[in-house]
């Protein structure tokens, strides 16, 4: 990022760091602020949101005591419509039902009206007679409607005599009456106090009309009056939401009803405005409230949020302009010291008294002054020194190239093959006299060793050739072994392929048996379970009996009861008899009575024969009811006879059908224990065949198991005798090796004493060294271990004998390595060959010989 702005911000800027540091102060007060503005709005907006949070919950409020009132005069208006008064049409008796609930408080007047002829019938304003529109009920086909829908409902909202109406109309059961109850919406306007003194609250219907107005107590309200606010078609809307819906918003300047002096008595500012509709109506409740008391915090909060954020940024340009100007000065000072001591001036004074950062960095500069000096003096002395150093160094130098050149013409005299030559000693360099004595006893040993590898020569050739003709009748013997060992093999793979083929069969067997003792061991387990299947059906089955046996008891006692039941049922009918003719005999008096009242009647028309008329006509019909109701009565015990008779022969067939189903159960029952017998003993011969399969199972296993070691030893025979086949094999292969070995060995102990001839030595070796038959069979011992196992990688190339003694290059540039070359049979009667002795098909020696016949023979060191 420090890269991009480096990329970014000119050098100008760059280069002065006053600059720098005003910009980073500006750009922290602009954050700063940034943020103290930030804050304060959200703390703004947060109060703002509680204040409409705060409305809103108002206008529920007021939506709900409005709810409730509707509701009370709705129930009201039902209430009276269904009472025994209206329902019998007795204008005194609804009239005096009317006055007494016109006593509560809001009730304007009660009306009972006829629908059809769209007339007062009885009213507690004395309008009897009038029509209903004098009532300023215009629309007489909706007061229907309305007065015959489920509960009734509101009619609407006038104003009369200076009356703010509400009617409600509930119709009576036959619907051709309804009664009307009129509210006074001023005594329920007074009520919304959900605002303060500086705001209102009001409510619409939807023709934007307004019903309730809490200005309506001192007189200024506007009831009816259009709602002419810009809000009004969204406070419309807000009815068709689902109850409880609300929602607070800030509205424009009101207009119309709510400005000015046109009612409100508000003034003209912006108001918060929080809504909701009333539940069972059509209405919405509006309350205003300026923003000015509403979000009279809000403010106070802005305010104070931005005096504080601009101290902060006061503050932070004051603190920036101090230390950025002590800083840019020491800063500027320190610099200007530095370009001084760049260009040269090491005596630069770097004192300061500040211990701060800027401190450090004087004291890093006047410590990086004192070093500067210190190493341009020692600079200075290291030249010096470095010029005498380059003088010894040049005669040296020339002292070596001379003693150089001696020493190569000796080496070049031994190189040709004159081993009495030897370096000169004397040198002023240590080094070039070691070299020289190390040489010179160097070269001595390699001439005693030249001339005891002369004499050693001969004598390898005469026992390479004794081993030749030995190693030829051991491998015409290895052969005979190896043909032998390879019949054994075949017999035992012959052995070994017959055993895998019965290690099969076995095992097919041990697993058919096992599966046999798996399916033995799953019957038994069935057996097992229908045995307890039938245990456990058995004993359902006693408890079927006992159920039965319950069952049968308590169809028995159904059966007395009905019995009795029908005795009970004789009786009454022997009573509803006894009520018939008295009830005839009692029609008969009434007859009789009325026959005596209509001959009295004849004779004189005075009241007491009225009375007797009536009295007769009324124990007539009630004689006539009786015997209505006897007849009615004596008709249904019979029914009810019936249906007992009917009920207590099915219950008896259910008894014997019980009885009958008890004796097949005990039958079930008894099969059952049958069963699970038969099912016991199966599951014990089940079990017997499977202990006996698992233990066929086991011993199959146990012959699978030995069946498979003999196997196993039969593949391990035919390894082992493929295995000493092969080393068969490998050891005549070897035996051919060696006599091929020990021919090349003679021919190259002729060719080595022929090439040991050229060099000239001191020493005489047929006096110095002696060679017997122990010492070259000790040769082709060492010379056999040395050999590289199978599967090694070869030490040499064949026929380049090793010398341990030699070293230097001869002429011809042929090598050897180790001072002994032979090579013995081993104790299994195979012989290894050395990895630096070997010949090639044709017999001819693999020495490193070039094509035109030079023989070449390198010495170790």
């Amino acid at each position: 990022m420090f890269g991009i702005l480096r990329r970014v911000v000119p050098d100008a800027i760059r280069r002065r760091y006053a600059l720098k540091f005003g910009i980073v102060m500006l750009c922290l007060g602009v954050v700063v602020a940034g943020i103290g503005v930030a804050a304060t709005t959200q703390v703004q907006n947060e109060v703002q949101n509680g204040a409409k949070a705060e409305y809103e919950q108002v206008a529920r409020q007021e939506s709900a005591k409005l709810a409730t009132w509707n509701e009370r005069n709705l129930q009201l208006a039902t209430h009276l419509s269904g009472t025994l008064a209206v329902r019998q049409g007795d204008g005194d008796a609804i009239d005096a039902l009317f006055q007494n609930r016109t006593d509560r408080p809001g009730i304007y007047r009660i009306d009972y009206v006829d629908l059809q002829a769209g007339e007062v019938v009885v009213s507690t304003r004395r309008a009897e007679g009038r029509s209903l529109s004098e009532l300023d009920v215009e629309d007489a086909d909706r007061l229907r409607r309305v007065a015959t829908s489920d509960g009734g409902g509101f009619y609407g909202a006038y104003e009369r005599n200076s009356v703010e109406a509400m009617t409600y109309a509930a119709a009576t059961p036959d619907g051709d009456h309804a009664v009307l109850v009129t509210m006074d919406a001023g005594t329920v306007a007074t009520d919304l106090d959900g605002a303060t003194e500086n705001g209102a609250v009001a409510v619409i219907d939807p023709e934007k009309r307004i019903v309730f107005d809490s200005e309506s107590e001192e007189g200024t309200g506007k009831f009816l009056s259009t709602y002419e606010t810009g809000r009004a078609d969204q406070y419309v809307q807000a009815r068709s939401e689902s109850a409880g819906f609300s929602q607070s918003l800030v509205t424009g300047p009101a207009s119309g009803v709510l400005v000015g002096d046109d009612g409100y008595g508000l003034p003209q500012e912006t108001y918060l405005a929080g809504y909701s509709p009333v539940e069972g109506t059509d209405w919405v409740v509006v309350v205003h409230e300026p923003t000015g008391t509403a979000f009279g915090f809000v403010k106070d909060v802005q305010q104070y949020g931005l005096l504080v954020t601009g101290g902060i940024v006061v503050l932070i340009g004051l603190v920036g302009l101090v230390l950025g100007r002590n800083t840019v000065r020491s800063v500027d000072d320190l610099r200007r010291k530095a370009g001084r001591m760049e260009d040269g001036d090491l005596n630069v004074d770097f004192d300061t008294h500040r211990i701060d950062a800027i401190g450090q960095l004087y004291v890093g500069f006047a410590s990086m002054r004192d070093a500067l000096r210190d190493q341009i003096r020692e600079a200075q002395e290291a030249r010096e020194a470095a010029e005498a150093a380059r003088a010894e160094a040049e005669e040296m130098n020339e002292h070596l190239e001379q003693k150089a050149d001696e020493y190569s013409a000796v080496m070049q005299a031994c190189a040709d093959g004159d081993l009495t030559e030897r370096m000169r000693p004397e040198s002023e360099s240590a080094a070039m006299r070691s070299i020289a004595v190390e040489f010179n006893e160097m070269v001595a040993e390699i001439e005693a060793t030249t001339a005891e590898v002369k004499a050693f020569a001969s004598e390898v050739a005469t026992a390479s050739e004794e081993v030749t003709a030995s190693s030829e009748e051991v491998r015409s013997a290895s052969q005979q072994v190896t043909e032998s060992i390879q019949e054994i093999s075949d017999g035992a793979e012959r052995q070994n392929e017959s055993l895998q083929s019965v290690s099969g069969e076995m095992e097919q067997l041990s697993t058919t048996t096992e599966e046999i003792a798996a399916s033995s061991n799953e019957v038994a387990d069935i057996a097992e379970r229908t045995a307890q299947t039938g245990r456990e059906g058995r004993e359902a089955a006693e408890a079927a009996i006992e159920g039965m046996a319950e069952l049968e008891s308590e169809s028995e006692s159904a059966v007395a009861a009905i019995e009795d039941l029908e005795n009970e049922m004789s009786e009454i009918d022997e009573l509803i008899e006894f009520i018939g003719d008295i009830a005839k005999e009692t029609n008969m008096l009434a007859l009789n009575a009325n026959i005596e009242a209509s001959r009295g009647s004849a004779e004189a028309s005075g009241d007491g024969d009225e009375g007797f008329a009536v009295v007769a006509q009324e124990v007539k019909e009630l004689a006539s009811e009786t015997k209505d109701a006897a007849e009615d009565i004596e008709a249904r015990l019979e029914r009810i006879q019936d249906q007992t008779e009917h009920t207590a022969g099915e219950v008896q067939q259910t008894a014997d059908r019980v009885a009958e189903h008890t004796q097949s159960v005990r039958d079930a029952a008894g099969a059952l224990d049958e069963i699970a017998e038969y099912a016991a003993e199966t599951n014990d011969g089940v079990q017997e065949i499977s202990a006996a399969t698992e233990q066929q199972a086991a011993s199959t296993e146990e012959v699978v198991a030995m069946v498979d070691d003999a196997a196993t030893i039969s593949e391990e025979t035919t390894a082992e005798s493929e295995n000493v086949a092969a080393a068969a094999e490998e050891q005549t292969t070897a035996l051919t090796e060696v006599s091929n070995s020990a021919s090349s060995l003679s021919e190259q102990a002729s060719q080595l004493s022929a090439a040991l001839d050229r060099f000239d030595t001191a020493a005489a070796p047929e006096d110095d060294v002696a060679f017997d038959e122990e010492t070259v069979a000790s040769a082709f011992e060492e010379h056999a271990e040395g050999q590289a196992r199978p599967g090694d990688e070869p030490a040499g190339e064949l026929g380049e004998p090793e010398f341990d003694a030699f070293d230097g290059e001869a002429p011809g540039d042929a090598s050897s390595e180790d001072s002994s070359a032979s090579a013995t049979p081993d104790s299994s009667g195979t012989s290894d060959t050395d990895g630096d002795a070997s010949a090639d098909t044709d017999g001819s020696p693999d020495g490193d010989e070039s094509d035109d016949g030079d023989e070449s023979l390198t010495f170790d060191d």
